[in-house]
């Protein structure tokens, strides 16, 4: 269990006051000072008192307790408590008086009215609560539950998780169409802590057009898992001089969707990127040659694409110039 504290300070109350006596007045005196000295005994010191300290004498106690659901039992880890003054400051916030990491946690307070939050990963409550003098207990129902999501290729292949990411959105868009997001950046198979409710979420394979999107609904005191199927494929491409040659250095490389609208671009003697399912045009630029290939993107198969340094392949690159 953890403890926060409410610290307050006491000033010194009094300042003990010594007479310096001059050294020849002390070796005159000092032995007749000895023989007249009487010191007690060690049993006839007081004994320590048991009172409560002043600094907390005026306090309260209060346990916080969370829970998934109203019927579930205490988290027992992972909660972030704070609390807060009910009245703004004047920067306009709440004043924090205290906070805590853990489980359940107990707080000294002064008497009087809060508002504490309690937070689990992305999930989170609000009460206000009241201290007197008397312990008591408070217990906040956050709803929550736990969201793990995965994606493959077709056929349940996996894609791996350098490549795949997601985004957790809220499930209602504004006036104008836009969601909130909430996480960016979510790695495959990790456990994201959610209130209870419908998410959007945005499954990435590589950066260009693998894209996934799915509502997926949270129940409170559960874990969802997800898994999306993504029908993409990676792709390399290489211009080289004759089928199976090697790849020629220095090229650029534009990717076009089928209609003709530009994807990507690329530089290097070889280009690799993950592509969505569909019918696609490389154009490859070495010096000022450039050459062109039409292929195809099917769900779940990787392969290579060469486009081949011939005078078949070669675009005039005037073409289309007024």
């Amino acid at each position: 269990m953890l403890r926060g504290s409410f610290r307050l300070f006491a000033p010194i109350l009094a300042v003990a006051l010594f007479a310096v006596q001059p050294a020849a007045a002390f070796a005159q005196d000092g032995a007749a000072a000895i023989d007249g000295l009487s010191l007690p005994g060690i049993s006839s010191f007081a004994s320590p008192r048991g009172d409560e300290p002043l600094a907390t004498g005026a306090l309260g106690e209060i346990t916080l307790t969370a829970q998934l659901t109203d019927k579930g039992s205490d988290i027992g880890r992972g909660l972030v408590w704070r609390v807060f003054r009910p009245e703004a400051g004047p920067d306009g916030k709440l004043p924090l008086v205290a906070s805590a990491q853990g489980g359940t946690s107990m707080f000294q307070l002064p008497p009087g009215s809060y508002l504490v939050h309690a937070s689990y990963g992305r999930a989170g409550a609000t009460k206000r609560i009241t201290v007197g003098k008397q312990g008591k207990r408070e217990s906040l129902v956050l709803d929550a539950g736990g969201l793990k999501l995965d994606a493959v290729l077709s056929g349940g292949v996996r894609i791996p998780p350098a490549k795949l990411k997601f985004s957790i959105f809220e499930g209602d868009s504004t006036s104008d169409g836009e969601r909130a997001l909430i996480i960016p950046n979510v790695a495959p198979n990790s456990v994201v802590r959610l209130n209870s409710g419908t998410y959007h979420v945005v499954s990435t394979y590589g950066s260009v057009n693998a894209v996934i999107r799915s509502d997926i609904r949270v129940e409170a005191g559960k874990l969802t898992e997800a898994t999306v199927e993504h029908r993409a494929a990676d792709v390399t491409f290489k211009l080289v001089r004759e089928a199976g040659g090697e790849a020629i250095a220095d090229t650029s490389w534009s990717v076009l969707t089928e209609s003709g609208d530009p994807l990507r671009e690329a530089v290097g003697a070889f280009a690799s990127m993950v592509l969505s399912e569909g019918d696609y045009t490389i154009i490859a630029k070495n010096r000022d040659r450039i050459y062109q290939r039409d292929f195809t993107v099917v769900a779940g198969r990787n392969q290579d694409v060469e486009v081949v340094a011939s005078e078949d392949a070669a675009i005039d690159p005037n073409e289309g110039a007024d």
